[in-house]
């Protein structure tokens, strides 16, 4: 359907996550869309949230709230029933997008697939829902070197008992924290002082913008499609745009890889676009 509308020269395009099953299909949408100038952003809603700015003045360590040295980037899936490979595609990319742009693009990933306790093989591959292309494994634990030298984490297991709480990420600071929920209404809460430290007594407080008009441009989507159309009149790109896009693709692919490889690190982005679990 990407490929269809940029023949016939549509300008702009808004498109659910994932937006392609592989990396071969991003090769194929990539040279196309820059041949006729399409602007695509991918529905990465919460790229488009206001508490972003917030957050990223937090890891300026600007002003009160400050979380000093950026040690690690923790993220989780919902960990409902489609824990694992599900669970990394349609929930997780959301989390691997907002890693990407804290974090900065990836140089490295190691991996591990569990299905039902053990490690997972090529007997254990099935279609995946939603047409998604071939999945694998109910839990899933990931290790990203980000490009900003911080590593990242992102973990999924079917039913881990959560009820979704754990959808999102948490910023670790040396001197703070940030919790990120997906979705979230609030989107973040931030908690001061060291969080390896038990004695610290600081309480959980909502940061960003609390204003229900500006939220819900956000989660139904007119904020992102204002900013598409902004974008094609101004000849930019958009906030949550097709090279976004790629990269979360690159993140998921990498964590298949890499297990494919016995959990060895692979490099990014990948050099075999081909999916790691094709038979």
């Amino acid at each position: 359907m990407i490929l269809a509308s940029i023949e016939q020269n549509v300008k702009g395009i808004y498109i659910e996550k994932p937006f392609v099953r592989n990396l071969e299909e991003v090769d194929l949408i990539k040279p196309q869309a820059s041949l006729k100038g399409t602007k695509i952003a991918i529905a990465h809603r919460n790229r488009y949230h206001p508490d972003l700015k917030t957050i990223d003045q937090i890891l300026a360590n600007e002003g009160e709230n400050k979380i000093g040295k950026l040690l690690a980037i923790r993220g989780r899936g919902k960990g409902d029933r489609r824990g694992g490979g599900e669970d990394l595609w349609v929930l997780g990319t959301h989390v691997l997008n907002l890693m990407h742009y804290f974090g900065g693009a990836p140089v490295s990933c190691s991996a591990q697939i569990f299905d039902s306790g053990k490690l997972a093989t090529k007997d254990d591959i099935k279609p995946g829902n939603e047409a998604l292309g071939p999945l694998v494994g109910d839990a899933i634990d990931a290790r990203y070197v980000m490009g900003n030298g911080v590593p990242g984490f992102f973990s999924s297991q079917a039913h881990d008992g959560t009820k979704n709480k754990g959808f999102g990420l948490q910023l670790i600071g040396s001197e703070g924290t940030v919790i990120i929920h997906c979705d979230g209404r609030p989107l973040a809460h931030y908690r001061k002082g060291n969080p390896l430290d038990p004695k610290n007594t600081h309480t959980w407080v909502v940061i960003g913008d609390k204003d229900k008009n500006t939220i819900d441009q956000v989660h139904n989507h007119i904020m992102p499609c204002m900013d598409l159309i902004e974008s094609v009149a101004q000849d930019r790109q958009p906030i949550c745009n097709l090279d976004e896009g790629i990269w979360t693709v690159e993140m998921v692919m990498a964590v298949f890889a890499s297990h494919s490889a016995n959990g060895k690190s692979v490099e990014l982005p990948l050099t075999n676009r081909n999916h790691p679990l094709a038979l």
